[in-house]
């Protein structure tokens, strides 16, 4: 008879969680202080978003391997599940064991370079590349470290040997499609901030030429999401997306707080702005929403169709799909919640509008709105984790297509919404902060909190999601406003794109 260590094993390969993680709990019974098993059952909790249970058992796993690698010096396993710690998110759980890792073996590269990456999405800018110089010494002629070093020395201030390691990245003869794609991404930055425009797209375009050869972009599908608007613009209807309206739903399954937008238009800030009032609470860039949309499917496989499963669901369907979403929030995060407002930053669940509107027709939503020209160009300039919402973003001509396809879709639904909602502008909470995000908490419920003024100092050292999270540990900055118009001229090819937009958003 096999093992529950092998019977989990076989589960997880089947991708049932919840068998899974309990033969490996039976597992770990009969061997305590098993690091793989602890691991392993770390992993499955994760996978089924008690988070929380999982993290304690990965925390625990890693502790134990580090107690092995005292003794044979050898820290590759309690790496790896650093770098599972890194995956789901604690970061701090992975700089505790990497900070033990490279002072039991110092001469171990990878051990730097994962407490480097811990401290940079700590926002912890000097100790983040102290880590990285190391981890260059150790291996002078790495592209990758070479690269790596040069993003922090442009988060750290530190430009001109960041210019020079760039520079020499990129003469490297045998320099990787990934690493010469991150050295052009990160010098288009650096020139950026140098303020020397005219060089920018001198890079950002031969990036955009390399990004079909990632192996990770080939993953995705790129017409995945314009392929769901089309369809969702002509099969949502008021009548669907109010069905639910008007009715009365359980005390214990409230409506969450919904912030979106599309990339890049300032959904970290209001985030942070929002999340330091003291009856708010953050999830940032979670599955809720997307795991919910599965339930969906999950308990109706008979269509494929996001409108017609909704338009079959009855009051108990709705009912589950809430409690659904409300459980594996609490999973997530445990006893943190309370009772007080869940606001749910995911900044492209915009493209799950209808659905979200259809089962939390009762849900506040802020709606986040920037210059359609500033949105296309931090996105082309950012480099992000290639996933069907991102990869239409490695070409200038694709960004603006996407941004016109995914805010098309917002003008459609916006005016069939049952939600209450406030559009947000970038420029305004920039500019007018505090009576722009007066009328956010109003709209919430919520009595004005001069401490949320302060939020970057609650961003600082701590993780965040977003690509962005180094931005959000500053004070409010108005460079980034108008910023298009030093690239005026590479806009003639994109204008058409944006020309309905501007004029519809009122930024013509």
């Amino acid at each position: 008879m096999a093992s529950f260590m092998e019977r989990g094993q076989a589960a997880v390969q089947q991708k049932n969680f919840a068998a899974a993680a309990e033969c490996f709990g039976k597992a770990l019974a009969e061997s305590p202080k098993d690091p793989q098993i602890a691991a392993c059952l770390g992993q499955s909790l994760c996978w089924l978003g008690d988070r929380d249970a999982g993290l304690k058992y990965l925390r625990l796993s890693g502790q134990w391997l580090l107690k092995k690698a005292k003794k044979s010096r050898d820290t590759g396993l309690a790496l790896d599940l650093a770098d599972q710690l890194q995956h789901w998110s604690d970061y701090d759980g992975a700089l505790e064991l990497c900070k033990q890792a490279v002072q039991i073996a110092p001469n171990h590269v990878r051990g730097f370079q994962l407490l480097a990456l811990s401290h940079s999405r700590l926002n912890q800018k000097k100790p983040a590349l102290a880590a990285a110089k190391q981890a260059l010494k150790l291996v002078p002629d790495n592209p990758m470290l070479t690269i790596l070093v040069a993003t922090l020395e442009i988060s750290d201030g530190q430009y001109q040997p960041a210019r020079e390691r760039l520079a020499k990245a990129l003469s490297h003869p045998l320099l990787k499609p990934e690493e010469k794609f991150r050295a052009h991404k990160e010098m288009a930055r650096l020139l950026d901030r140098l303020g020397e425009f005219s060089q920018v797209f001198a890079h950002l375009r031969p990036a955009a030429d390399i990004a079909p050869q990632l192996v990770e972009v080939k993953r995705q599908d790129a017409t995945l999401v314009p392929t769901m608007l089309a369809d969702y613009k002509t099969a949502y209807t008021r009548d669907l997306l109010g069905r639910w309206a008007g009715r009365e739903f359980p005390a214990d399954l409230p409506p969450p707080v919904f912030v979106l937008g599309f990339m890049r238009t300032g959904t970290t800030l209001t985030q942070e702005v929002l999340g330091t009032h003291p009856d708010l609470f953050v999830a940032d860039e979670t599955d809720l929403i997307a795991a919910t949309v599965k339930e969906l499917r999950r308990v109706n496989p008979q269509s494929t169709r996001q409108t017609e499963l909704l338009a079959g669901l009855d009051w108990d369907g709705v009912l589950h799909l809430r409690r659904f979403y409300w459980d594996r929030a609490r999973a997530l995060f445990g006893d943190r919640i309370g009772t007080k407002h869940l606001l749910d930053k995911t900044t492209m669940n915009s493209i799950d509008l209808g659905f979200i509107n259809a089962i939390f027709p009762d849900a506040k939503l802020v709606f986040l709105l920037r210059d359609p020209r500033d949105v296309c160009l931090s996105c082309f300039m950012q480099t992000m984790v290639p996933t069907p919402s991102t990869v239409p973003l490695l070409t200038w001509l694709g960004t603006a297509r996407f941004y016109g396809q995914v805010m098309d879709w917002w003008l459609t639904v916006k005016p069939m919404l049952t939600m209450d909602f406030v559009e947000l502008r970038y420029e305004d909470a920039v500019f007018d902060f505090e009576a722009t995000f007066r009328r956010v908490f109003s709209l919430i419920g919520l009595d004005w909190n001069p401490a949320v003024a302060e939020f970057h100092q609650r961003a600082a050292g701590k993780y965040i999601a977003s690509p962005s999270y180094e931005q959000v540990a500053q004070p409010l900055y108005s460079s980034s406003v108008g910023r298009w118009r030093h690239y005026a001229d590479e806009f003639a090819e994109i204008e058409a794109e944006l020309k309905p937009f501007l004029a519809a958003l009122g930024y013509d």
